[in-house]
């Protein structure tokens, strides 16, 4: 999760491990100084925080009045002491992504311009329906991936110490290290429970791979999207632009294992597809509504195909359900991982921060995604033993014939330039 254009974030469960460098955090030493004095005074900026922009009103049945009450009457002598007060109020709201983070897992949680990461690579988050700790997706390329996690698997213990009632700031506690050092994770994965030892190490993140590809649709551009990153939408731009001067027929763009990223990156790049039509809708707890939507200046309107999995969360369902609800692509592959809500992340005082879900994020045809996903226009089913055997056994054949979800991608797109073509010719008749 990292800090937008806009302060908003998507995938309010994801949790990048990394240890990453900060440029400005913006922390004021007069904030510092204040909270040496009285540790109220972050408690109840928190306070203050959820009780302005929390998505429910209700608070999920919580009487808020009385939580500050409670915790203003108590006596605190050192920051310590504040911070756990602060976690357990939060807790109260039984919303595992608005979070409390120390200055030290504040600065975990950022990304710096260079896109360098300390780390194992994956994203985390509890699944909201079981509160396990549950894998997002692994990042490309990584530790993580290389080991062979997979989106959904949950992982039950860190360096043999039980995550049970863990949250996700404890996890990143432990999971995260230095360069070199490794890290062992038990995961639970269809009823078994196998240990994963991880090798920590400095990732550099390149979130879009383009190449084109001649298939039974004629000369194709496929375009991997990694992650929704600060440089995601200009390495995007950079691609489309590439192939289109290559004189491709179509493109298969494939997000599969992208956890999400940036809510602008995922504007930035739908409007890149769409020339016309809605993107996404917010919704805050006063109900009010405020949409993206596309700009006039789409790059290509050659025919799309989009493959997404299980692995494919937030922004990547942004994309896709905008995609697929203005009829501009067709989705191909699984079922999507379903989180659906927007959180705006902010410094404190005194360094550290807070994740508040402020709203959740419709697709254009009105649907909540949240704890569903996106369900796929055509479906092509991959077992886990298939998926790893393509990802990290037999990488070369991803985005060929022998990847079957691709393979359909291209069927799929031949009989959209088809039609395209015949609808092209009977309007210039």
């Amino acid at each position: 999760m990292v800090i937008t254009r806009s302060g908003l974030v998507l995938g309010a469960t994801a949790v990048t491990l990394s240890v990453i460098a900060v440029t400005s955090l913006g922390i004021h030493s007069q904030g510092q100084a204040l909270f040496k004095e009285s540790p109220k005074e972050l408690i109840d900026e928190v306070w203050q925080v959820i009780h302005r922009q929390y998505v429910d009103g209700t608070f999920n049945q919580v009487d808020w009045q009385a939580v500050r009450r409670q915790y203003l009457n108590k006596s605190y002598t050192n920051r310590q002491e504040a911070y756990k007060s602060i976690r357990e109020m939060l807790k109260l709201l039984d919303d595992p992504y608005t979070r409390f983070m120390d200055p030290a897992e504040f600065k975990n949680m950022q990304v710096d311009t260079s896109g360098k990461l300390t780390g194992i690579g994956i994203q985390i988050g509890l699944d909201e329906k079981t509160k396990k700790l549950t894998v997002i997706a692994p990042i490309e390329d990584t530790p993580a991936f290389r080991a062979g996690l997979l989106a959904k698997d949950i992982i039950t213990k860190i360096n043999g110490k039980s995550t049970e009632g863990m949250d996700t700031n404890q996890a990143v506690g432990l999971i995260r290290g230095e360069a070199g050092t490794k890290v062992t994770l038990t995961i639970l994965r269809n009823g078994k429970a196998k240990d994963y030892i991880i090798t920590r190490a400095e990732i550099e993140i390149h979130p879009v791979e383009f190449s084109q590809r001649q298939t039974p649709a004629g000369n194709v551009g496929y375009i991997r999207l990694k992650q929704f990153s600060a440089n995601a939408a200009k390495e995007m731009q950079g691609a489309i632009k590439n192939l289109e001067q290559k004189k491709v027929v179509g493109y298969v763009l494939d997000l599969r294992n992208n956890p999400g990223g940036l809510l602008f990156s995922s504007v930035d790049i739908a409007r890149m597809w769409m020339s016309k039509g809605t993107i996404v809708s917010t919704i805050d707890r006063r109900g009010e509504v405020d949409r993206e939507v596309a700009s006039g200046k789409s790059l290509t309107d050659k025919p799309l195909v989009v493959i997404v999995d299980k692995g494919s969360a937030s922004a990547s369902e942004i994309l896709s359900g905008a995609l697929q609800d203005n009829r501009r692509a067709v989705i191909v592959g699984t079922q999507t991982f379903g989180k659906g809500l927007v959180q705006s992340v902010r410094p404190l005082d005194d360094g550290s921060g807070l994740a508040v879900t402020i709203a959740k994020y419709h697709t254009p045809s009105g649907k909540d995604i949240n704890k569903h996903g996106i369900d796929p226009d055509v479906k092509v089913e991959m077992t886990d033993k298939e998926r790893q055997d393509l990802w990290l056994r037999e990488r070369d054949k991803l985005g060929t014939p022998a990847d079957k979800q691709f393979a359909k991608a291209v069927d799929i797109l031949k009989q959209e330039i088809t039609k395209k073509g015949t609808t092209t010719s009977a309007e210039n008749k």
